[in-house]
């Protein structure tokens, strides 16, 4: 049974729906108040506070659609399985049903819902580590659901373990995580030897493909490394819906699915050349890095040197790269790729007005890019010999690929260290993987009393911002550390500082003033009306947790927060600056 993009949204919305879940929006691609990660990467980093225990306004059992941005696999997009902007299907328990529901149901969605042959599925269970016994509940639980043990493997932490910061050993202080059962699609192809003497689920030559993990989230590291069990059994269940319709299509390739095979048409015309083995590699390249970029022009995001924007900037620039390589003219074809992308997923996604800004953004991208190759094109002609690490440099600083680089060279005559070059390579990776391990160190995430006091500070200081700007103020964002603060603004008014001086006072008189901070779940509706304050980029479920500051501030938040306003302790405003039209950043700490 092969399904399209539409059926298989509604077959997984009606499947959950009928068994008691509540449906929750999608996030934003930048979380607000989580600086733990760049991007969403998963419907669960918005349910973090729900998994630790906190109340769910719309209950325990709830599931989505949620656009996702991974950018650990930025180098391997360009085969048949990996992109770096996708949809990611997911269920969750808090606290509710565990481990035997959870996997009956998946079996179910998949074979009798979806279609997929039972025969040809594969699963995984945790071997177990010290102090975390080996999941041999959940291989039963298959064996009784009529998968045979010889389709059943157990792998390790590096494998069949779950948490944002990886395996157990890698997770830091109060980081949530726990074992996983994940379910592979078997294509049925033959194996290729230089992956091993035997195939098995995890190899990597393209016989299987995983298509859903069901994370059974129930342990918390602790400061002297231990894992705890947490209060509650939770679930957290992933399947990327690109990989879904290639199971249903039996077909390994993701790019012939979805938008996906779209905007692989519309290349297909614009390059005059037809998907092919010399082509593909390109062409899916283009295909998933315009995709991407698409959906972070729409949220706001702008290529940058820092942070979302740098890898905004690093996805379009690839792109034009692989465009020349194609014999396109990226500022022509572009445009019509953009509106393929948006026509795809219509509405849902998209206000068809947005298109202009879109284009504009990402045009402007694209023409500064070119005029930098110009750059890099006359540096070129000034090195008289060339090296691995000059065309590293070459790469990192103007976006020329290794192999345009190797053609230009070889037009004098010389030969570039391939070794050398992948050597500067991995050195950078490296680098930025530690960047990004980085990440978890602070955040909302955290859940530390300091991180808990700032959330609830940025309420204050969103209210105090409106009293003295004026009401058109809106919040555009924020970012929580452990060190410090940071807010988003828009406001047609530029802030002073004598403004900033008042904001200041009004945010400590009302921690002095010892408020208390009280919940309140009601419709989303009858929040609005009262005047809670919403995050502008965020949509809300139809029941919402209003956070009211005594009867200074309410705000639509999912939490958590102090319980009176006197455990913040003072708040400083170190340094407020602008960031864009009418929009401005403010540090505090």
């Amino acid at each position: 049974m092969s399904l399209d993009y539409w059926q298989l949204r509604k077959i997984f919305s009606d499947f959950w729906t009928k068994r008691g879940h509540r449906e929750i929006p999608p996030s934003p691609l930048v979380l607000k108040e989580d600086p733990t990660t760049l991007f969403t990467s998963a419907g669960m980093q918005q349910l973090i506070p729900y998994l630790m225990g906190e109340k769910h306004p719309l209950g325990k059992k709830l599931f989505n659609i949620q656009p996702s941005l991974r950018m650990q696999d930025i180098d391997e997009v360009g085969d048949s399985c990996h992109t770096t902007f996708f949809e990611m299907m997911g269920n969750w328990s808090l606290g509710d049903y565990f481990k035997e529901e959870q996997l009956a149901w998946v079996l179910e969605l998949l074979t009798e819902h979806i279609g997929l042959p039972k025969e040809k599925l594969y699963v995984t269970v945790f071997e177990g580590i010290p102090g975390v016994p080996r999941d041999d509940e959940s291989a039963e639980i298959w064996k009784k659901l009529g998968i045979p043990k010889e389709r059943i493997f157990y792998y390790g932490a590096d494998k069949n373990w779950w948490s944002r910061a990886g395996s157990p050993d890698q997770m830091p202080p109060d980081e949530i995580g726990g074992p996983d059962s994940e379910v592979f699609y078997d294509f049925g192809l033959p194996h290729d030897k230089k992956f091993g003497d035997k195939c098995h689920p995890n190899c990597q030559c393209g016989r299987f493909l995983e298509i859903g993990n069901s994370v059974f989230i129930q342990y918390k590291k602790m400061p002297d490394g231990s894992l705890a069990e947490l209060p509650q059994k939770n679930v957290d269940f992933g399947a990327g819906l690109e990989r879904i319709l290639a199971a249903s299509a039996n077909n390994p390739d993701l790019f012939m699915t979805g938008a996906l095979f779209k905007i692989i048409k519309a290349i297909e015309n614009a390059s005059a050349k037809e998907y092919a083995a010399e082509t593909k590699k390109p062409m899916r390249i283009i295909a998933d890095h315009l995709k991407a970029a698409v959906f972070m022009a729409k949220e706001g995001l702008r290529p940058g040197n820092k942070l979302q924007g740098y890898i905004m900037r690093r996805l379009i620039r690839r792109t034009v790269v692989k465009m020349m390589q194609l014999a396109m003219v990226p500022l022509e074809t572009a445009p019509n790729i953009i509106k393929q992308i948006i026509d795809f997923y219509g509405d849902m996604y998209f206000d068809k007005k947005s298109l202009p800004e879109i284009n504009a953004i990402i045009e402007l991208e694209i023409s500064t890019f070119l005029k930098t190759l110009d750059r890099g094109m006359a540096e070129i002609k000034k090195i008289e010999n060339v090296s691995g690490k000059i065309a590293f440099d070459l790469y990192q600083t103007y976006g020329f690929p290794l192999e345009l680089t190797e053609e230009l060279f070889k037009e004098k005559g010389q030969k570039i260290d391939r070794q050398q070059f992948y050597a500067e390579f991995e050195k950078h990776r490296q680098l930025s993987r530690s960047a990004s391990i980085g990440m978890f160190k602070g955040g909302l995430a955290d859940q530390s009393k300091k991180t808990i006091g700032y959330h609830t500070a940025t309420h204050l200081i969103h209210q105090a911002l409106f009293d003295v700007l004026g009401s058109d103020v809106r919040q555009e964002g924020s970012n929580i550390t452990s060190d410090r603060l940071r807010f988003d603004f828009y406001s047609v008014k530029k802030p002073t500082d004598e403004d900033i001086k008042k904001i200041e006072k009004i945010v400590n008189e009302k921690i002095k003033q010892g408020l208390t901070v009280t919940a309140k779940t009601i419709p989303k509706e009858e929040a609005l009306k009262t005047g809670a304050k919403a995050f502008f980029r965020q949509k809300y479920p139809e029941i919402v947790t209003v956070y009211f500051i005594d009867n200074y501030s309410k705000e639509l938040c999912g939490g958590p927060h102090v319980k009176n306003t006197k455990e913040i302790g003072r708040i400083n405003i170190i340094k407020v600056k602008k960031i864009g039209s009418n929009l401005y950043r403010l540090y505090a700490r």
